[in-house]
């Protein structure tokens, strides 16, 4: 009776947690992710962290992102197929980011 007791109580928590772990990384505004990821690129370069020709394909990348939310923009707004694949292009460009600052390669 004690284990089956323990068992509810513990699956009681868990799912009472779930609500806050879900809110742990809030929705963000996709002007806030371009303007972060601007922020990461020009912060590598000025660091040394991303070399010139790394800075430049990471901003034509960008940029492809940029053009393609203007075009979704433009044929009636977001839908949110198109918000999906917009965060999953942010993510990976992220990533990138992330990873090409990382690579220890430097700019001299």
């Amino acid at each position: 009776m004690k284990r089956i007791l323990l068992t509810v109580a513990a699956a009681s928590a868990v799912l009472a947690a779930l609500p806050v772990a879900a809110s742990a990384a809030p929705w963000r505004p996709i002007s806030e992710r371009q303007a972060n990821l601007e922020r990461r690129i020009d912060q590598g370069v000025r660091s040394g962290e991303l070399t010139r020709s790394e800075a430049r394909r990471l901003r034509s990348e960008f940029h492809d992102v940029e053009r393609l939310e203007a075009h979704y923009r433009r044929t009636g707004g977001l839908s949110p197929r198109e918000r999906a694949d917009l965060d999953r292009r942010y993510d990976r460009l992220s990533n990138q980011v992330y990873h090409q600052k990382h690579d220890r390669q430097a700019r001299y």
